[in-house]
């Protein structure tokens, strides 16, 4: 038997081809995936080791216990010189320098500051462990460098000259020298990086102590000796070089690790489909070859062989592909690693990983896949009887059953059950656990169309069929034979169903996602500009100088620090000071000094200068400004504090508009509050609250609860009430602005940055500019994971071509007959593409009603007042590429049928 397969194999081994690409497209991606995340992976931890080993130890300062008087966890506090001094005076080490760390506003090349928060700015000492990746790093107080992702973003490249603010916002021109590769380190590729020389990283930030010590060891005295050795001056713990390393390859690895899962998923999906069209060709074959298979038994194979010879046909078939996908794959990774490498700032040098895991779970999944979907086949081969040999004429056609009843119900059922699904998930809060909900009636959904498959392929074909049979002869035959087995048709074009239904439900999710944002921003800030503040979250790091130094050597001769104590110093002794602090720093919250900034929060403001430039311009509207405070010492609704705001010029409900959850904006007004429904902790309308303010406190009733969204968070109180209140906020954290009716868009958008041009910190941001940005962040996603499911689509696309062509080899007599009574070779070719494009039309129409409705269940589900949209010229291009898929599947088919001879099939059996 063993022999008998593998000839029948090599015989008809074309019938296979596009199984083969099925699995073999299965396996590429799932073999791909899991190369491109071990090789990406790998440069992840080429990266981070290859800065951190290239020094021998690294000590990182660590928080004292407890908290600030916000009841925020304390930020670590910076090494200070004396600290430095003595790591280098151990034994243990050759040579040790610190990193300083704080924040300088960079200028781009239109002269605004770079990025919504400053980039990070550090001062690297002769012992580092990063290093220019081009040109030099900087040496005199002229030169900068640059991160490469900075550079990239900019423009700015090697010896060009570049503009940064000091601290009193004061602007130096510095030559670049040099780029520096950060790798993955979030604290530098992210939001960007400038290098200075150490002396002048503190004039340019204000910041002072070192966030990083690195050191080299002596000869003959091993990383962890000198690592123990600097722990016992700075009182923390010292990593060598390989184990921060590994702490931050290990953090990066998480970001390897959400897309290897993400990418698998659509490796799932494709080899699911694969699974479909294998079990179809293999459901095919043995319909044909039942006189062969009967013959087998008649001279003597059991039953029992008959199943293991199709599941031999299947293995070999899997493996052989399985084995290509493989090599496929490890193709397909490495091409992805290395400009997934680029993307990612980890670069395009790690060595390409091909893991055995790689290698063993490919072949498996496509063999155990390919031998799984031929067990139903396999058991129907068995059930041949040996009299099926005496039969002039065995084909699948003799196996094509109609629907039964109970077929019918359990359909019905399956669409009863999903329909219920549905409800249960638009009945709960929007939830991610409402999108299990819809993901499980999309499941059942299925099965539904699995089993009413035939019935829904005759309904459709005969509605179809109408107007096509009056085109002429060769539609007319399509239709026909479209229904002579739906059986096989409906197995055919599930596949294309499933891979129709996900895109076509990821686009609409991704179209309503994008109307529903529009018109939250159209009904929330019915404006065309905004104008802000750059802000940065991190003050500097700083050291009080000698008075530091002075109680780290006192402590020092001393002994061991005390418990609670480190060199690092204390509070209380004065050793050091948190962020903020000393001359020329940084204001805490970020605010550079000069910059308006909120007393109370450091927040940076809007320069009233720019409220009034805009403002007595006649092309603008309105200029909205919104001043913010923050109370933390607010706890009457069960919160830790209370962002409370104010809208300067607006017309509350007119201007700025917010759904309601009780209450209405008409009735908002002195005396008056809106809270968001997220703090209102069951306070309602009429409940009366007591903000604690220096203006004194404020008594206020709730004249409304309002949605949570992007317009609003906290409490909204009138500008009276803000100004009485809070007298020292004088200006916004945000300006609105609406541009007057009539007005040319060019020269709004030349007065709104006139107004702006002597204060480069002011960021500008066109509304238009803002949904456009988001639009083309949900394009690139949308297009990306369409991308992904094109696999399946392509996948589905060969099963179709080979039920096509499996089809043909059947009715090759029959072909030959139409042709001898007159169909000429065009007709014939035209009613084999007519054929397939019906497949794919109701495959593709199916999944396409699936995807809407499954698309608007899960978005609603999980977005609050979701916009249900339709991408129509999406789903346009859908049933476009369905027509050309059905075109092409039939070009190889329809070609063997035209070129057959008509007296070679007329005379064969």
């Amino acid at each position: 038997m063993l022999r008998t397969t593998l000839a029948g194999l090599r015989l008809h081994k074309s019938r296979y081809v596009t199984t083969v690409l099925a699995i073999l497209l299965g396996v590429m991606f799932v073999s791909g995936t899991l190369v491109f995340a071990d090789t990406l992976e790998a440069s992840y931890e080429e990266s981070v080791m290859g800065s951190a080993t290239s020094v021998d130890a690294i000590a990182v300062p660590e928080a004292e216990e407890g908290e600030d008087e916000d009841g925020f966890p304390l930020d670590p506090v910076p090494f200070g010189d004396a600290v430095l001094d003595d790591i280098r005076a151990l034994p243990e080490v050759a040579d040790a320098d610190g990193l300083v760390r704080g924040q300088a506003v960079l200028l781009d090349a239109e002269g605004r500051a770079f990025g919504f928060t400053p980039p990070a700015a550090i001062g690297l000492g002769e012992t580092s462990r990063f290093s220019a990746s081009e040109g030099e790093l900087p040496a005199a107080d002229d030169e900068i460098a640059l991160a490469t992702s900075t550079s990239s973003q900019t423009g700015f490249e090697v010896g060009d000259t570049v503009t940064v603010l000091d601290p009193d916002q004061d602007s130096r021109e510095f030559t670049v020298t040099g780029l520096v590769n950060f790798g993955v380190d979030p604290s530098y590729s992210y939001g960007g990086a400038v290098v200075f020389a150490q002396d002048t990283v503190e004039e340019m930030t204000g910041a002072s102590g070192y966030s990083e010590i690195n050191v080299m060891s002596t000869e003959g005295t091993t990383d962890e000796d000198a690592a123990a050795a600097v722990a016992t001056v700075t009182g923390t713990d010292v990593q060598t070089g390989a184990e921060f390393g590994e702490a931050m390859a290990e953090a990066s690895g998480s970001e390897t690790a959400i897309l290897r899962i993400a990418l698998l998923l659509f490796g799932v999906i494709a080899m699911f489909v694969a699974g479909i069209v294998i079990y179809n060709t293999f459901a095919i074959l043995i319909a044909q070859r039942q006189r062969e298979l009967a013959l087998l038994r008649c001279v003597g194979a059991k039953r029992g062989q008959i199943f293991r010879s199709v599941l031999t046909e299947s293995f070999v078939v899997g493996l052989f592909a399985s084995v290509l996908g493989v090599l496929a794959g490890t193709g397909i990774g490495a091409l992805g690693a290395r400009f997934g490498g680029q993307l990612m700032g980890t670069g395009a040098t790690a060595s390409l990983v091909v893991s055995p895991t790689a290698v063993i779970v490919g072949l498996l999944v496509g063999t155990l896949m390919t031998v799984f979907s031929a067990l139903i086949p396999a058991t129907r081969a068995t059930r041949v009887a040996p009299l099926a040999a005496l039969r002039t004429s065995a084909t699948a056609a003799g196996l094509e059953k109609g629907t039964g009843w109970m077929r019918v119900v359990f359909g019905l059922v399956a669409f009863a059950v999903s329909a219920a699904l549905v409800g249960l998930s638009q009945s709960m809060s929007p939830d991610p656990n409402g999108l299990f909900v819809v993901t499980g009636a999309a499941l059942v959904a299925f099965v539904g169309v699995v089993v009413l498959g035939p019935l829904l392929v005759r309904g459709i074909v005969r509605v179809i069929g109408i107007p096509l049979r009056r085109v002429g002869v060769p539609s007319m035959l399509a239709v026909d034979n479209s229904t002579r087995s739906p059986r096989r048709a409906a197995t055919a074009m599930i596949a294309l169903t499933v891979g129709a239904t996900l895109i076509t439900g990821y686009s609409v999710i991704s179209a309503s996602f994008e109307s529903t944002m529009t018109k939250q921003l159209d009904e929330s800030f019915p404006v065309d500009y905004q104008v802000s503040a750059q802000y940065a979250p991190d003050g500097p790091a700083t050291t009080a100088g000698t008075e530091a130094e002075a109680a780290e050597e006192e402590a020092l001769e001393q002994g061991a620090p005390e418990e609670g104590d480190t060199a690092q110093g204390t509070p209380e002794d004065g050793a050091a000071e948190g962020p903020g602090s000393g001359e020329g720093a940084v204001d805490e919250g970020g605010a550079v000094e000069g910059e308006a900034v909120d007393e109370e929060t450091g927040t940076p403001l809007v320069p009233r200068e720019v409220e009034e430039k805009l403002s007595a311009s006649p092309l603008l509207d309105k200029v909205i400004s919104e001043r913010s405070t923050y109370l933390d010492d607010f706890t009457d609704l069960d919160s830790m504090g209370l962002p409370v705001s104010a809208y300067f010029g607006a017309e509350m409900g007119v201007d700025m508009r917010a759904e309601t959850v009780e209450g209405d904006l008409d009735d908002f007004g002195t005396g008056k509050v809106l809270l968001t429904e997220s703090y209102a902790d069951g306070t309602g309308v009429g409940d009366t609250i007591t903000l604690p303010a220096p203006g004194g406190d404020l008594d206020l009733e709730v004249a409304a609860v309002l949605e949570n969204g992007a317009a609003f968070w906290g409490a909204v109180i009138t500008p009276t009430d803000f100004t009485a209140a809070f007298p020292s906020v004088e200006e916004g954290r945000y300006l609105h602005i609406q541009a007057a009716e009539g007005t040319d868009p060019a020269e709004v958008r030349e007065a709104v940055y006139a107004a702006v041009d002597d204060y480069p910190m002011v960021q500008v941001m066109s509304v238009a500019e803002m949904k456009n940005q988001f639009s083309e962040m949900m394009n690139i996603a949308f297009y990306t994971i369409a991308a992904m499911l094109g696999l399946a689509i392509i996948i589905a696309v060969f099963g179709i071509s080979n039920t096509m062509a499996l089809s043909v080899l059947e009715r090759t007599r029959e072909s030959a007959l139409l042709r001898a009574l007159g169909l000429a070779k065009g007709q014939l070719r035209r009613m084999l593409s007519v054929e397939a494009v019906l497949l794919c039309l109701i495959g593709a129409g199916i999944g396409i009603a699936l995807g809407v409705l499954f698309g608007w269940a899960a978005g609603a589900a999980i977005l609050p007042g979701l916009v249900f949209s339709i991408p129509t010229a999406q789903i346009t291009v859908f049933i476009a590429i369905a027509v050309l898929a059905g075109l092409l599947a039939a070009v190889l088919p329809a070609r063997r049928a035209a070129g057959t001879s008509i007296t070679g099939a007329l005379a064969s059996e």
